[in-house]
C-alpha cells in the first residue's frame, strides 16, 4: 500500500539529497553531453537547447513517477549512451543523429510495452542486484577518500563534519557536510563562478532523417548500451533497495518521454542508478516509504536546470572536483553498506553475488557494453551453475 502524499515528507534532508543527486549527475557527465552534441554538429545555442530538453524530461518523469508510485524513482540521461555517441556521431549529419535518437527510443518503448525487459529482470536474484549496485557505487566511495590526496583540507574537513553530524544530527549529516565543504572551498578561493548569463534556452525542433546504415551502425548499439548499461542497473538499483515497482511502465514512460523530446535533442531519458541511490539512503529519511521526496526534490531541481539550459551546468562546474567527489561518496556510504549487506546475507548466493560485485567494480567493458551489465550476467550465470542439483552416487 502506497503511503499518503503529504508535504510533511518534504524535509530538508530530502531536498538536499535531491540537490546532491542533480549536482552529481550534472558535474559527472554534463561535459560528455556537450561533446556528444558537438560531435553531431550542434551549435552552442542548440547544445543549450539539448540540455534544456533533457532537464525538463528528467524533471517531469522524476516528479511524476516518484509521486505516483511513492518511490524514489529518479531518471537520468544515458551517460554510457552519450559516450558512445561521442565516438560514433562525428561525420553524421545532425538530422540523421536525431533519427538515431527517435529509433533507439522507439525500440526501448517497444521493450516496455511488450514487457520483455521486465521478464528478463525478474530472473535476477536480489542478492545479485545488490552486489551489482555495490560494485557501481564502490568507485564513488573510493573517490571520496582518494580526494584527500588532491585537497586534504577540503576533503578531511568534510569528512570530519560528516562524522560529527552523524553522531549528533544524523538526519542532517549530508546537509551540514555540503555546507562545510562550500565554506572551506570558498575560504580557499576554489569556487570559480563563470560569467555565464542565466537565460532561457529554448529547445529547437530538428527534422529527423533516417538512414539504414546510421540506424544499424549507431542506433542499434546505442539502444543496447542504453538498456544494458543504464536501464538495467537502474531497475536493479530499485530492487536492491527493496522497492518493488512494475518495470514495464517505468521503461515505457521514460522511453515515451525520450521519443517526444528526441527531435529537440533529448537523446535519452532512462532509469537512474547512481544518482537514484543518493535518494534512497537512510540520510534522506529513516522510513524507506518516505524517501520518495528526495527524488521529487531532484525532479524539481532538474526542471530548474532545464529552464536555464547550459548555465546550470556552468554553475556546477564552478565547484572543485574534490568537493563533488567527497559529497557523492559520503552521501552513498549508507547505500553501499546496505547493498553489501543484502548481497552477502544469503550464504547460498554469496559466491554469485561476490562475482557480480567484482565484475562490476572492475570497470571492464566488453563489446562496447559496461561492467554493470556484465556483472549481472556473470552473477546470474554463477548463480545458475551453483544452483545445479548435485549428483548422488548410485547405491
Amino acid at each position: 500500500m502506497r503511503p499518503a502524499l503529504s508535504l510533511r515528507h518534504l524535509t530538508l534532508p530530502a531536498v538536499m539529497a535531491g540537490f546532491v543527486a542533480v549536482l552529481v549527475g550534472y558535474t559527472s557527465s554534463a561535459a560528455i553531453i556537450f561533446q556528444a552534441a558537438a560531435a553531431a554538429g550542434a551549435t552552442p545555442l542548440q547544445i543549450g537547447g539539448w540540455l534544456s530538453a533533457l532537464g525538463l524530461g528528467m524533471g517531469v518523469t522524476s516528479l511524476g513517477l516518484s509521486l505516483y508510485y511513492r518511490t524514489p524513482i529518479l531518471t537520468a540521461w544515458s551517460t554510457p549512451g552519450a559516450a558512445l555517441l561521442v565516438t560514433s556521431l562525428p561525420g553524421t549529419p545532425l538530422n540523421e543523429a536525431i533519427g538515431v535518437f527517435i529509433f533507439a527510443s522507439g525500440l526501448i518503448l517497444l521493450c516496455g510495452v511488450t514487457g520483455l525487459f521486465a521478464r528478463l529482470m525478474d530472473f535476477i536474484p536480489q542478492a545479485i542486484s545488490a552486489a551489482m549496485l555495490a560494485g557501481i557505487l564502490l568507485r564513488f566511495g573510493l573517490d571520496a577518500f582518494a580526494s584527500l590526496q588532491v585537497n586534504f583540507a577540503l576533503s578531511a574537513g568534510m569528512g570530519l563534519a560528516y562524522l560529527l553530524s552523524r553522531r549528533y544530527l544524523a538526519r542532517y549529516a549530508i546537509v551540514l557536510t555540503l555546507l562545510s565543504g562550500l565554506a572551506i572551498a570558498a575560504l580557499q578561493g576554489n569556487i570559480h563562478l563563470a560569467q555565464q548569463p542565466w537565460a532561457l534556452a529554448m529547445p529547437e525542433f530538428i527534422t529527423p532523417h533516417f538512414s539504414a546504415s546510421t540506424l544499424l551502425g549507431i542506433g542499434v548499439p546505442f539502444f543496447v548500451v542504453t538498456m544494458a548499461s543504464q536501464n538495467a542497473p537502474g531497475i536493479a538499483t530499485l530492487k536492491a533497495a527493496g522497492y518493488s515497482v512494475p518495470t514495464s511502465p517505468l521503461i515505457g514512460w521514460t522511453a515515451l518521454t525520450a521519443l517526444l523530446l528526441a527531435p529537440f535533442g533529448g537523446f535519452s531519458v532512462c532509469i537512474a542508478a547512481i544518482t537514484a541511490a543518493i535518494c534512497m539512503g537512510p540520510d534522506v529519511h529513516p522510513d524507506p516509504q518516505r524517501r520518495y521526496m528526495g527524488a521529487v526534490a531532484a525532479g524539481a531541481f532538474y526542471l530548474l536546470a532545464g529552464l536555464f539550459g547550459g548555465a546550470i551546468g556552468m554553475l556546477f562546474s564552478a565547484l572543485p572536483a574534490a568537493l563533488i567527489q567527497t559529497i557523492a561518496g559520503l552521501a552513498l556510504l549508507g547505500t553501499i553498506g546496505g547493498s553489501l549487506q543484502r548481497a552477502l546475507h544469503d550464504e547460498r548466493q554469496r559466491d554469485a553475488a561476490l562475482i557480480a560485485f567484482l565484475i562490476t567494480a572492475s570497470g571492464v567493458t566488453l563489446l562496447g557494453v559496461g561492467s554493470a551489465f556484465w556483472g549481472i550476467i556473470g552473477g546470474a550465470i554463477a548463480h545458475l551453475l551453483l544452483s545445479l542439483p548435485r549428483r548422488t552416487p548410485a547405491p
